[in-house]
């Protein structure tokens, strides 16, 4: 198997983290976002979303997206479960994690593409050009700060996002606090649950994936 990555991208390093967390390691091949390397036709072939990450099987199936890489990898590592282990389990991990994906990242996401330089015309990822639209932007940050209060709540009666157990919605959450820090979006000082459950996951080894 192939996983192709772009190191500095939030997108592809979710998946890092889930492979870590699996001991799961593969060739990985960088595909340079910075010079649209995404956009040639070589890569194209393989995602026409042209994005990352991307899983290519060794029988040449190429599989993107964060969730379908991770339910892959799940499916042929089952331990330790980071989807969950029975039906109501993996409903609720489910959700959280639509929640912090939705609310997190996308709200980075909209942030950062409709305001740094270097997206200009790229306000959305794929194939079409999307011109920023600054208002988005403000609201991506107002949102973001959103997400951290929610978080921060709901780590106050759980020990993970999910629940008792660190599951894929703590790799989406880890990565979206991070991720916010490029549109200098911080948790607060008094967000005192968000930052008990930060050190913990970004200590763990699979953070550094």
């Amino acid at each position: 198997m192939k996983f192709y990555d772009f190191a500095k991208a939030p997108s592809p390093r979710m998946v890092r983290i889930f492979m870590a967390e699996k001991g799961v390691e593969m060739e990985t091949i960088q595909v340079d976002l910075m010079t649209a390397e995404q956009m040639k036709p070589e890569f194209a072939a393989k995602n026409p979303w042209l994005t990352v990450p991307v899983i290519e099987l060794d029988d040449g199936t190429c599989i993107s997206e964060i969730s379908a890489c991770n339910r892959y990898l799940e499916e042929i590592h089952p331990e330790p479960p980071l989807l969950g282990r029975d039906a109501k389990e993996k409903a609720v991990i489910e959700m959280w994690n639509h929640h912090m994906f939705m609310e997190g990242f996308m709200a980075g996401a909209e942030a950062l593409r409709n305001s740094a330089p270097p997206m200009k015309g790229r306000a959305l990822a794929g194939p079409h050009g999307f011109e920023q639209i600054p208002d988005l932007a403000a609201r991506g940050i107002t949102r973001l700060g959103h997400f951290m209060a929610d978080l921060d709540a709901r780590l106050g009666e759980s020990k993970y996002v999910a629940g008792d157990s660190y599951s894929v919605a703590d790799i989406t959450a880890l990565v979206v606090v991070d991720f916010a820090g490029w549109v200098k979006v911080a948790p607060q000082e008094d967000q005192t649950n968000l930052k008990r459950w930060y050190d913990e996951v970004n200590a763990r080894p699979s953070a550094k994936a």
